[in-house]
């Protein structure tokens, strides 16, 4: 027997993945056990075999071992012991982990191996001939009081009938040997081997081990201490056995699984942990052997639900539920091979068969497949139910359930039972009704119809009619019991039942509306008198206009505006409003102004049924208060609006206005002091919104219009709005006129001053205002307050309208002050014309003192162009001391003065060259000769044009040269830099002047021979004339230094122009 029951092993992983069922076969028809075998060779006969945490151990007959990885074929390491002697391996023993290993031998001495170690080395403290060994289930938790190394306290079953407490520490210790110690604990009083021959006892320890984490030291004593004295609890069966084996599985953290094998049979039951007597074994049995010879197998290994046994030709599983053979394979052993046990992983629930000379694997493939049948026979429904996987199973387990149910008199659970089972729909609804369950028919019919698949569309919605009859049924039913029992205690439950009924059926509505035909259930609703079902269904499948209509047909008219406030439908806006605005005006409007997405235009029809309604001073008029939130608030630009406000504005009789934010906030005054002036109370709603409504940005005029304002408010005979109206138009006199017709002096003179762009205008409509003062009031006082409060008008302005006979005492004082006022602005102008003449004054001295400004020039400056030396020939000097020979810089000048300054300076030369030059072919001896004449060579006496220029012009007779030479410099184009000579015009500038006398003689210059018209000129003039043309010239050539001037000209210019070669950037 095993002593240590109490064992407590994780299930750490899964199985491994098994091999794919043969082609052809389908799933749930597969084997769910069979053999496969190992490639593997061994090396010797073989002994024993453990499996832990796919690590498989195997001892052979030669005292070797060997472990080999499931997870990695190719980690194989050979063992051998470490101690030399005549010994031969009896057993091995792995824990669940594998990383610990007991060798037991037929001569008592056992060996250990830890995991990784070439060699298993000797426990020379453990002495005896182990038959079993149970294991610590804590020994692969952490802890800080052992070692990783160690086995903590395992428990030993001998040969001699002690059960022994070791602890095993594999780490290496001088003084100590690997088993740290080994302990009796108790002995059997019969002194039977445990688990060994001859066994047919089981005996019972049951105890508590209590002891703190950190505490060190024997372990078990505590627990086998009180069986000493007294024998403990066991169980004898008749027969004996030459083997026997106990085996306990973990199915839950207080229950364990376990079988014994006896001579009689496997003995199998639930250990009990929690269980607080001496015996902890529950619902024991003893389980024939299947066959009678030969009747007690070699092995047996427990899974989840069979038991695996070995016999000498063959491997079965019994099934442990129903006790039934489930499965058997024939072994195929080769000569002298015989089978030696089976063996199992408990962590990943693998199972071996070994013989002594291969090894063979039982794959495991959905073992709980057929449990739901065992169950279902068992009547164990939920149990069967966790099992049954497949929809199929899972409907044959409820269609059982159900039954069982109905028998019972359980129809709710029956009816959910059968809606989940495949039991037909007709069978059911039939049982239920003949019962006369209407209410478990109907919770049936639900459940039937949350599982009907979505595309059935027909099937689901004559469920969902039936369903809505049974639950308008139901509430007809309750209706009637509490009217009859009303005196009853009852009458509270029936209430309560009515009540859920309604959710339920609410909850139904809003769950299955999709699946419900609308006029078939408006129908069935409405026959039952159910008007609440009703409007909850219509609401639910938003058919708000039904809701609506109930509602406007009884007169409800709030809950109509309610319901239209509920739904985001505006077509339903549009078609009500005119009725609920007749009936509910402010609940409409404040539902308008709730709907920010309305369209304004399709409410027009709504609001003026305001006008057909009842007037009343102290009745607000919502229909200007929905207006004027859309003009002031909304910020609408829609003509159609402005002018139905304005309609409603001048149209209407005064009424009490409701506050709103347009009505407090903008109702500020502009220039047109509308709201200055005392004012009829009916007109003052319609003033203040001409005077705050909101203009068009780009016209500046408002969004209604104005000709339709203006004929309205005359109809109406609202006659300040028509003055505003005329004011808005720019038709002030108009405005005035009418605030004068009136008798509104005050407003005729607010007008009067709003052109303010236009001085006479409004002096005109002063004289309006005053004209009416003086004749029509003959209030001349008042006229002459006039001329106090503007500007525009003065005293000589108003005195035509005063009649011929009045008293100039009225206006002494006037006409004093006007005089007054013009001798002070005769005083201003005289003063503001002294200091002009005084600043011109200054001015002309200024300009005569830059004439005497002189430069020192020295004798070695050289021109800034030619770099030849100063003094030889004019020059010219700038402020900024650049210095230049004089056609040097015209050279430099003609190249950024602009185009106009270039035709002047050309124009200037022809005229300069009519006054000083003499013609061919005239005699010049009788003419007055100038008193210097030039004294330059004849070479020197150059044109100053260009040739190109005076190619177009010598050899002709030309009527007027001056005309000509314009024509020509207009024809020059881009070229007129081209017709300035420097030279020639540097001394034509700062030579002595030589007139051409021909010109006062009225003779042709050009050689023609027709005669000059003109006016005559005296040479004092010429010479004057010629004077003022050199000066001209000079200040424009002159009028800025041409190296500081052509930095700022020449920016947008390259330093190289097109077609010059400049190589002195070349590296």
């Amino acid at each position: 027997m095993i002593p240590y029951p109490l064992l407590d092993v994780e299930h750490a992983s899964d199985p491994p993945a098994l091999s794919p069922p043969p082609r052809g076969v389908q799933p749930e028809y597969e084997p769910i056990f069979e053999l496969a075998g190992v490639q593997h060779t061994l090396p010797a006969a073989l002994v024993s075999l453990t499996v832990s945490s796919n690590v498989l151990t195997m001892a052979f007959k030669s005292n070797t071992l060997q472990q080999l990885s499931l997870t990695n074929s190719d980690a194989i390491s050979n063992v051998a012991l470490a101690k030399k002697g005549d010994y031969t391996i009896y057993k091995i023993f792995s824990d669940p982990t594998g990383k610990h290993v007991i060798i037991a031998t037929h001569q008592g001495e056992n060996f250990y191996l830890y995991e990784g170690w070439p060699k298993a080395q000797h426990l020379p403290r453990c002495k005896l001939i182990i038959e079993s060994v149970a294991w610590n289930p804590q020994g692969s938790s952490p802890s800080t009081t052992y070692p990783r190394t160690s086995t903590r306290e395992i428990l030993l079953g001998g040969r001699n009938g002690t059960i022994y407490e070791m602890l095993i520490d594999a780490h290496s210790d001088v003084f100590k040997s690997y088993d740290r110690y080994v302990s009796p604990v108790y002995h059997l009083p019969d002194r039977q081997p445990i688990t060994g021959l001859q066994s047919d006892r089981i005996y019972q320890f049951v105890g508590m081990v209590d002891r703190r984490p950190d505490e060190v030291g024997k372990l078990y004593d505590a627990m086998f201490t009180p069986y000493r004295d007294a024998a403990p609890k066991f169980l004898e069966l008749p027969g004996a056995t030459l083997h026997s084996e106990l085996h306990a599985s973990t199915t839950s953290t207080t229950t364990r699984t376990m079988a014994w094998l006896t001579a009689q049979g496997i003995y199998h039951g639930t250990l009990n942990l929690a269980a607080t007597g001496s015996d902890i074994i529950d619902s024991a049995s003893l389980l024939p052997y299947p066959y009678p010879i030969p009747s007690v197998p070699l092995s047996i290994l427990i899974t989840d639900f069979h038991f695996l046994l070995l016999y000498p030709d063959r491997v079965c599983a019994v099934s442990s539920l129903d006790e039934k053979l489930v499965y058997e394979e024939l072994l195929a052993l080769k000569p002298n091979e015989k089978p030696i046990a089976l063996a199992s992983d408990p962590i990943n629930k693998t199972y071996w068969v070994y013989t002594n000379a291969s090894i063979l694997e039982i794959p495991v493939r959905n073992e709980s497949r057929d449990v739901w049948k065992v169950y279902l026979k068992r009547g164990q429904h939920d149990t069967a139910l966790q099992y049954a996987k497949a929809p199929a199973q899972r409907a044959l387990v409820n269609a059982a359930l159900a039954d069982k149910h109905f028998q019972d008199g359980k129809f709710i659970q029956a009816a959910q039972c059968y809606a989940q089972s495949s039991r037909g729909f007709e069978e059911v609804a039939l049982a239920f009704a003949d019962a006369g369950e209407n209410d478990a028919l109907r919770y049936f019919l639900v459940c039937r119809l949350e599982r009907l698949p979505k595309t059935m569309t027909a099937q689901r919605m004559m469920l969902a009619t039936w369903l809505v009859e049974f639950y308008l049924g139901k509430l007809n039913t309750l209706d009637d019991l509490v009217a009859s029992e009303s005196a009853s205690q009852d009458v509270d439950n029936l209430r309560t039942e009515r009540s859920m009924i309604e959710d339920e059926l609410r909850q139904f509505f809003e769950t299955y509306k999709t699946n419900l035909h609308q006029q078939t259930v408006y129908e069935l609703i409405l026959s039952h008198g159910r008007t609440d079902v009703f409007l909850h269904y219509a609401t639910i499948i938003g058919d708000f206009e039904r809701v609506v209509q109930h509602y406007i047909m009884n007169e409800e008219w709030p809950k109509a505006v309610d319901v239209l406030n509920k739904q985001s439908d505006r077509n339903l806006y549009y078609r009500f409003s005119a009725v609920l605005m007749r009936h509910a005006p402010k609940e409409t409007v404040d539902s308008w102004l709730r709907q920010s997405s309305l369209d304004p235009h399709k409410l027009i029809p709504a609001l003026l049924q305001s006008q057909h309604a009842p007037t009343s001073p102290l009745t607000p008029n919502h229909a200007l208060r929905y207006l004027n939130y859309l003009v002031f608030n909304a910020g609408s630009t829609s003509p159609m609006i402005h002018n139905l406000l304005l309609t409603f504005l001048a149209a209407s009789p005064p009424r009490f206005l409701p506050s709103s934010p347009s009505s407090t906030s903008k109702l500020s005054n502009r220039a047109s002091g509308a709201a200055d002036n005392p004012v009829d109370s009916a007109d003052l709603p319609l003033l203040r919104f001409l005077s705050t409504a909101p203009t068009d940005p780009l016209t500046l005029r408002p969004y209604y219009d104005l000709d339709y304002a203006l004929r309205l408010c005359k109809r109406n005979n609202r006659l300040q709005a028509c003055v505003h109206i005329y004011a808005q138009m720019g038709m002030w006199e108009e405005s005035v006129e009418l605030a004068l017709e009136m008798g509104e002096l005050e407003l005729a003179r607010i007008n009067a001053d709003r052109p303010e762009d236009d001085e006479v205008l409004r002096k005109k409509l002063w004289l309006m205002v005053a004209k009416y003062v003086v004749q029509d009031k003959k209030d001349i006082k008042t006229a002459m307050r006039f001329l106090d409060n503007t500007n525009v008008l003065k005293i000589e302005d108003i005195l035509p309208f005063f009649p011929d006979f009045v008293v100039i005492d009225d206006f002494k004082d006037e006409i004093c002050t006007a005089l007054e006022g013009y001798s002070a602005h005769i005083d201003s102008l005289k003063s503001e014309m002294n200091d002009a003449t005084k600043t011109a004054e200054n001015i002309k001295r200024d300009m005569a003192e830059l004439k005497n400004r002189f430069v020192t020039v020295e004798q070695n400056d050289k021109c800034a162009t030619c770099e030849l030396s100063l003094l030889t020939r004019e020059f010219y000097v700038f402020p900024c001391h650049h210095t230049f020979h004089a056609d040097c810089l015209i050279g430099q000048a003609k190249e950024y003065l602009p185009s106009h300054t270039l035709r002047r300076i050309i124009l200037l030369q022809d005229e300069l060259v009519q006054l000083t030059t003499s013609p061919p072919g005239v005699n010049g001896a009788n003419l007055p000769q100038p008193p210097n004449p030039p004294t330059a060579p004849a070479a020197q006496q150059r044109g100053l044009l260009s040739a190109n220029f005076g190619n177009g012009i010598v050899g002709r007779t030309v009527a007027a040269p001056a005309v000509v030479g314009r024509n020509v410099f207009a024809a020059a184009g881009a070229g007129l830099r081209d017709l300035i000579i420097p030279e020639s015009l540097a001394n034509a500038i700062t030579g002595n002047i030589s007139l051409n006398l021909n010109m006062n003689l009225g003779l042709n210059p050009w050689g023609g021979a027709g005669a000059v018209e003109g006016p005559r000129m005296s040479p004092t003039r010429m010479r004057e004339k010629a004077e003022k043309l050199r000066e001209e010239l000079d200040l424009l050539l002159a009028s800025g230094c041409p190296l500081c001037e052509s930095v700022v000209a020449g920016l947008d210019k390259p330093f190289v122009v097109p077609g010059e070669s400049d190589r002195s950037w070349d590296l």
